[in-house]
């Protein structure tokens, strides 16, 4: 896994036309858990972010200090950096509605 820049799609469903979305995903190591969670974020991104996002995993097997930043108590976490403000996703991000209402790309209905 590594970090992934956007593609070139415009079918993004957010409200700003500039936005960029800076996620990180905190994993450990190449666990079925760490590549699940970031397969379902790269295709929650392609299909509602498309163009507007940034994916940087980071690996705390490799950088273990880095958790303290951003106060990481459970892996895989999900962080959305921007647009503010900050928001935390724990998990292997497999219920895709639970991650769009969580990172506010869709609003909760009903």
């Amino acid at each position: 896994m590594k970090a992934v820049s956007p593609g070139k799609g415009k079918k993004a469903k957010t409200d700003s036309t500039e936005e960029i979305w800076n996620l990180r995903l905190y994993v450990a190591g190449q666990t079925q858990k760490s590549i699940t969670a970031f397969a379902n974020l790269k295709k929650i991104c392609e299909e509602h972010l498309a163009g507007k996002y940034r994916i940087e995993v980071i690996d705390l097997l490799k950088n273990p200090q880095l958790a303290k930043g951003d106060q990481i108590i459970a892996i895989p976490t999900l962080v959305r950096e921007l647009p503010e403000p900050l928001k935390k996703i724990i998990g292997d991000l497999a219920n895709t509605e639970r991650v769009l209402v969580g990172l506010d790309i869709r609003s909760v209905t009903g």
